[in-house]
């Protein structure tokens, strides 16, 4: 999808702790990348929202993880983590994830997160909470219900 779809973007600079021997970023630091782009996401939205909690009532479970490699990503790189929800469920919330060098526009990295929304105590799905749902939608400026 193109940049412009995303209101939220997070920057990282590849540290050298996160490369292999081949002196590319190791696969599994990616989902950290993904994953710490995710919480600075539901942060934003949060701050753009009267300080209103987006998570509140919710207890994801992570369901599923796709990373899609499309070039390589070297040591002290920097690069921006694009994050949006494409898609809400009845209990599911489906994340998108995009990684560009600074400035850039080539596709290095595309990613894709779903996560369920559980009873706490049984672990059991539930619906996401109508807060949520509204929060997400404001933020995204735009209708994410399954269709």
């Amino acid at each position: 999808m193109p940049k412009s779809d995303f209101n939220f973007s997070f920057p990282i600079r590849v540290r050298y702790a996160e490369i292999d021997g081949q002196g590319i970023v190791f696969n599994a630091h990616y989902l950290t990348y993904f994953d710490t782009a995710m919480a600075e996401y539901f942060r934003a939205v949060r701050a753009a929202k009267d300080g209103q909690d987006p998570l509140a009532g919710t207890y994801f479970h992570t369901v599923r993880n796709l990373v899609e490699y499309k070039a390589q990503i070297g040591f002290d790189d920097q690069i921006d983590v694009y994050v949006r929800t494409s898609r809400l469920g009845r209990s599911s919330a489906t994340l998108v994830n995009e990684i560009y060098h600074k400035g850039g526009n080539r596709l290095l990295t595309f990613g894709e997160a779903v996560w369920v929304n559980a009873d706490p105590e049984t672990h059991k799905s539930a619906p996401l909470p109508d807060q949520f749902r509204s929060l997400i939608q404001r933020f995204e400026d735009a209708p994410l219900d399954k269709g």
